[in-house]
């Protein structure tokens, strides 16, 4: 399976739509792009394996494996790109600003619903791609 996320660039945070066979699932958040930094940029563009994950603080969500110069890139519920994200991708069912969005536990379900069906069986990818490149000076 493969999930696609495209990509808006803005200046305080990216905003992206996550498809699964063209299909829009919900629509995701993330730091603004700067050079790949660790934990201040969200992650180059291309394809990730996603593997289900556990922790106390985000129960079940997803790491992306293999992300260039990074690690425990994951896919977890927040709602403020900079406030509660270090690099991650949060998937949101509004968004509402830069890097802002709202109801990311239940966009989060939503995935989990579609991934969690077919991750014992095959691999899961995500795609990120950009919808269009929007980085305004400040």
């Amino acid at each position: 399976m493969e999930l696609v996320l495209k990509r808006t660039y803005y200046p305080n945070g990216t905003n992206g739509t996550i498809y699964i066979n063209g299909v829009k699932i919900c629509h995701s958040i993330e730091l603004p792009w700067l050079e790949n930094k660790p934990q201040r940029s969200c992650i180059p563009e291309g394809a990730y394996e996603l593997k289900k994950r556990w922790s106390p603080k985000y129960k079940d969500h997803y790491c992306l494996q293999a992300v260039p110069g990074r690690k425990y890139i994951l896919v977890h519920p927040a709602n403020n790109a900079v406030k509660e994200l270090r690099g991650c991708i949060a998937p949101v069912l509004y968004l509402s600003g830069e890097g802002k969005g709202t109801f990311s536990q239940m966009a989060l379900k939503s995935l989990q619903a579609l991934i969690d069906e077919v991750i014992e069986e095959e691999k899961v990818f995500i795609r990120i791609t950009s919808a269009k490149r929007t980085i305004r000076k400040q």
